[in-house]
């Protein structure tokens, strides 16, 4: 079996929904022995997230979102609510390195399991709380979803289509856009938390927040604003670099999505549209003088697509090195041959659901590479495991536990 690039971390996830439970997902997938704790007799509130379930089934508990971010993990059911659960938990935090929570700010405080507590008692493990708006702050308390964070940080106002044009305005990404980041960030910093534990032996608070998150996802955008005091417009499918970077709809009411940016790349694609005259055109010459007269460049190049069908046109600019690709929908995406030669698609083994499909870990690594995919845990599936094999815990304290509705 390939060496796992965290193999002898593990993770106590006490997340839930998705932006925490991608991270973990992230550091499962690496190697790390993560173990997600969740309520008895609910779980996670993603498993109820559908439809879809496997197995076109709600009661499977197993919606395709839940599927999305908890593969490798393993599922124990503890109700902290309870003295004796918070026992259980602290001694879960006691052999783990990184604890993560998804909760709001104070709420594990009330059951001693807050960062305060958990630094005293266990200094070497790394805490990351996500939270919707942080540890601080006038809307610490506040609820939130990935909608909410497009929407206050600002990324529904630059997606959209312009005004001026018919449906107009904010356009929620269609992707849990913020979710997604936040877990990504979550990783890293987690990682970066582990790297100075190993090296001072003191772990430390780590404080994420969905709209922090959001927000430092805005990168050039808010630059450009902070440079200029301009606050950036809605351009629909373009870009906001150089010009043309935009998608165009062909003959065959298909979409492309063309990329010529620099002065190579546009002369390239004029030639290739059998229009080069354009690059030579004084308001198109440069790559200032093209922002400057986007629009007008723009009418003309969405006329030139509309004359020939996407498959002519994909031909003919990837033919001269131009940027160019089609506008897929998921299905598309998924069949596209060079997706498919890289093998983005996997299949996991349930024992009681059988295969069930998802999409691999994405980054290729020579020395420990990602190979094995367990399936998302049942809830509660390996609890005695986990409590027999980490705490020792004998078969009939497992029972009473149980009896008692702790666990």
């Amino acid at each position: 079996m390939a060496p796992k690039a965290l193999e002898g971390v593990r993770v106590l996830d006490l997340s839930r929904i998705l932006a925490a439970p991608f991270a973990t997902q992230q550091l499962a997938d690496l190697g790390a022995d993560v173990i997600k704790v969740e309520q008895p007799g609910r779980g996670d509130d993603a498993r109820e997230y559908g439809p879809p379930f496997l197995g076109d089934r709600a009661e499977s508990g197993m919606a395709a979102f839940f599927l999305s971010c908890n593969r490798n993990k393993r599922s124990v059911t503890v109700d902290f609510k309870t003295a004796r659960g918070q026992e259980i938990v602290r001694e879960l935090m006691s052999c783990s390195d990184v604890v993560v929570e998804y909760f709001r700010p104070g709420v594990l405080d009330k059951y001693g399991l807050g960062w305060d507590d958990v630094h005293t008692e266990f200094p070497h493990v790394v805490m990351c709380s996500v939270t919707g708006f942080g540890q601080d702050g006038p809307y610490r308390a506040r609820p939130g979803y990935d909608g909410i964070f497009q929407a206050v940080s600002g990324m529904m106002s630059v997606s959209g289509i312009p005004e001026g044009q018919p449906g107009a305005g904010p356009m929620k990404s269609g992707l849990s856009l913020v979710d997604i980041l936040t877990g990504l960030y979550t990783t890293s910093a987690i990682l970066a938390g582990l790297r100075y534990r190993d090296r001072t032996g003191e772990g430390q608070h780590l404080d994420v927040s969905l709209l922090d998150c959001g927000i430092a996802s805005l990168s050039h955008y808010a630059e450009n604003y902070l440079v200029s005091g301009t606050v950036p417009e809605r351009r629909g499918n373009g870009g906001f670099g150089g010009i043309p970077s935009q998608a165009f709809t062909c003959a065959d009411d298909r979409m492309i999505f063309l990329v010529a940016s620099s002065n190579d790349q546009f002369a390239r694609a004029c030639g290739a549209l059998r229009q080069p005259e354009l690059a030579r055109d004084p308001r198109f010459d440069s790559i200032a003088a093209r922002i400057g007269h986007r629009l007008e460049l723009l009418e003309i190049l969405e006329k030139i697509f509309r004359s020939k069908p996407a498959a002519h046109w994909l031909t003919e600019l990837e033919a001269v090195d131009v940027p160019v690709g089609p506008v897929n929908d998921i299905a598309g995406a998924l069949a596209d041959p060079h997706v498919r030669s890289r093998e983005l698609q996997i299949t996991m083994q349930h024992p009681q659901e059988g295969p069930i499909p998802g999409l691999r870990y994405p980054i290729r690594m020579s020395g420990t590479p990602v190979a094995d995919y367990t399936a998302p845990p049942a809830l509660g599936a390996d609890r005695d495991a986990v409590l027999c094999d980490l705490l020792g815990y004998d078969a009939e304290k497992i029972a009473d536990l149980a009896a008692a509705g702790v666990i």
